[in-house]
């Protein structure tokens, strides 16, 4: 696997974007890839060293709709997220402007 097909997007929420105070940055990545090719493409992309690196797979939720009258539920996608710490003074720029480092 190649660096861009293992992260897919970073994660830009409230609580992700608190914890990059710390800097630790939150992905979603292939749900295959290992902490090792994690940390190998992280390195790639951004130009900085990888510290530690924490994943979970978050299983999909289970939505229940109606469209016309009929009533049907189906399931998200699982995927995986990791959380990857960088050494102290390093940061990633994922663009626009982020309130809590200031």
């Amino acid at each position: 696997m190649e660096a861009r097909d293992v992260i897919i997007a970073p994660l830009i929420t409230e609580k992700s974007m608190t914890a990059t105070v710390t800097s630790q940055y939150t992905f979603e990545v292939h749900p295959r890839a290992t902490k090792t090719q994690i940390r190998h493409a992280v390195e790639q992309i951004f130009s900085v060293s990888v510290i530690k690196i924490n994943t979970t797979n978050v299983a999909g939720k289970v939505k229940n709709f109606a469209r016309r009258g009929v009533r049907t539920s189906g399931k998200q996608s699982d995927w995986k997220k990791a959380i990857v710490t960088l050494k102290p003074g390093q940061k990633i720029e994922l663009g626009g402007v982020n309130p809590f480092e200031q």
